[in-house]
């Protein structure tokens, strides 16, 4: 599926009909499939620079953006940076505060604040500090399951998928009719068969008590149509509610067609809501990993299904199954029938021994009543802000760290000469924030690294004013300290840079002179 602002169709004659692809867009999905290809290694920017290159050349830009989504989806984006972003904006701003940034001047003075803090140079802070922002992540690989035929196929299913967002109803013929009532019981859509001139028809509709709701079952017939296009000799006529006015769709086995590979998996979301909020989390760099539908609670004689559910699994941390870690499950509750309310107010009364979040909308007036039943409710209008759970997760965050830092000792001696913090605390199976407030009396602490004076002292008789950079970072090496940066500075000297080729060490003290 696509996005609605990716939807391209034709309302000619008062229709509604998807503008699918011919033979004359190969070449452009051949280009475009060269053009991911191509910016392997580089910053998501110049991808889309790329992008909206080929949009202006192109007959229709939204062509162009429909295309491009599918194949971002086989393509992988890194954040590529020495030192954790959002690490590096927390040390930053604070050196920002203590020293008035009003200028450029004062800004450079921040940022070497910064950098003496962090153990590295002012060239490291500047580069991570914003490289965790969508513009700056860089496309680690590109695997396309698509050549450019199949590329056309699946954007023309995709397309009409798009087109039956806005689906009220979907009357459906074909020579599976077996398969197409299994496909609509799985989606949760209710049906009737009907007989028409033409043969049997299924009819397929949402609850008829929802009445105007029913455009919430837009992305389930979306989803119907990949099994009535599985079948041969097929015709689907949808009534489309287009801004109010509505319109009749009709596609056929002629129009829309399964590529022949497997399909991109994609999340499926009853409802926008819940879309919109998926998105949103998964853009950010938090320890919580989202999951989608997860395992079913009892409540009472039944189960209940959580929209979603939140695992705590932070950075550096050895957290085992999902069964050890610990978990936060989120509910949406928005604006449905009373008879919906009353049902899920009474779920959440039998669900116990989980953490459990609810998002409620506001109009449903029941964030009281789920507090009554010691749940946490977040009120929300229109869209759920992801701050909010975010801030409710960190709540949960702060008591997991404390609980953490607690079972270990004040004091840690790690058996190695030199070892990552992060690997300190794999080892005791904690997070990197249980750990850092620690004691360790046998080591230093240097940049994100724990090293043993004496190692260091070793590395640094090794080292004199003027050695290349690259000679200095095999010595380094050689003693188990892989943050050059932050080794070098520990141990009084900066790097002199000469383009990007490498460097020179000098001591820091020349440069006061």
């Amino acid at each position: 599926m696509l996005r609605k602002e990716h939807l391209r169709v034709s309302r000619a004659g008062g229709g509604y009909s998807p503008q699918f692809t011919d033979e004359d867009d190969r070449e452009l999905a051949a280009s475009l499939l060269g053009t991911f290809q191509g910016h392997v290694g580089e910053r998501r920017a110049r991808l889309r620079e790329a992008l909206e290159a080929a949009e202006r050349e192109a007959d229709s830009f939204k062509l162009v953006r429909g295309l491009a989504a599918l194949l971002e989806r086989d393509a992988t984006f890194e954040t590529r940076a020495a030192v954790p972003p959002r690490r590096t904006r927390r040390v930053a701003f604070e050196s920002a505060e203590s020293v008035g940034v009003a200028g450029d001047g004062e800004r450079a003075e921040a940022l070497s604040l910064a950098a003496d803090r962090l153990g590295v140079d002012a060239a490291t802070v500047e580069r991570s500090l914003y490289a965790d922002r969508e513009e700056n992540q860089v496309l680690a690989s590109f695997e396309p399951r698509w050549d450019p035929e199949t590329l056309l196929a699946q954007y023309d299913l995709s397309l009409a998928q798009t087109a039956l967002f806005d689906a009220t109803e979907v009357r459906v013929r074909g020579s599976e009719p077996a398969a197409l009532v299994s496909a609509v019981k799985r989606l949760g859509l209710m049906y009737e068969v009907r007989q028409s001139d033409e043969g049997r028809e299924l009819v397929v509709t949402g609850p008829e008590s929802l009445f105007r709701a029913t455009r919430r079952y837009g992305s389930s017939f979306a989803r119907l149509l990949r099994s009535v296009a599985k079948t041969d000799d097929w015709r689907l006529v949808a009534t489309i509610d287009d801004r109010g006015r509505e319109r009749t769709m009709t596609l056929t086995d002629a129009d829309v067609s399964v590529p022949g590979v497997d399909p991109v998996a994609e999340p499926t979301y009853d409802s926008t809501v819940e879309a919109e909020f998926a998105a949103a989390f998964e853009s950010l760099d938090t320890d919580w990993e989202l999951v989608r539908e997860p395992e079913p609670l009892a409540t009472g004689t039944r189960v209940m299904i959580p929209d979603f559910a939140f695992d705590y699994a932070p950075a550096g941390a050895d957290v085992g199954s999902v069964a050890d870690r610990f978990r936060v499950y989120f509910e949406i509750m928005g604006f449905w029938t009373p008879e919906y309310v009353e049902k899920k107010l009474s779920q959440l009364a039998t669900v116990e021994d989980v953490a459990l979040l609810v998002a409620v909308d506001e109009s449903l007036a029941a964030s009281e009543a789920i507090e009554a039943r010691d749940h946490r409710a977040i009120p929300y209008s229109g869209s759920v802000r992801v701050k909010d759970v975010v801030d409710a997760l960190r709540e949960f965050e702060a008591e997991l760290v404390a609980d953490a830092a607690g079972s270990l000792p004040a004091a840690l001696v790690p058996d190695a000469d030199a070892v990552a913090l992060a690997d300190v605390a794999a080892e005791h199976g904690v997070s990197v924030d249980a750990v850092e407030g620690k004691s360790f009396p046998e080591h230093r602490l240097v940049g994100r690294t724990l090293v043993r004076p004496a190692v260091l002292d070793a590395a640094g008789e090794r080292i004199e004013d003027g050695m290349e950079l690259a000679e200095a970072e095999a010595v380094l090496a050689d003693h188990g300290l892989t943050d050059a940066s932050a080794a070098l500075s520990a141990l009084g000297y900066r790097v002199e840079w000469e383009g990007l080729s490498g460097g020179t060490v000098r001591e820091k003290a020349e440069e006061a002179e």
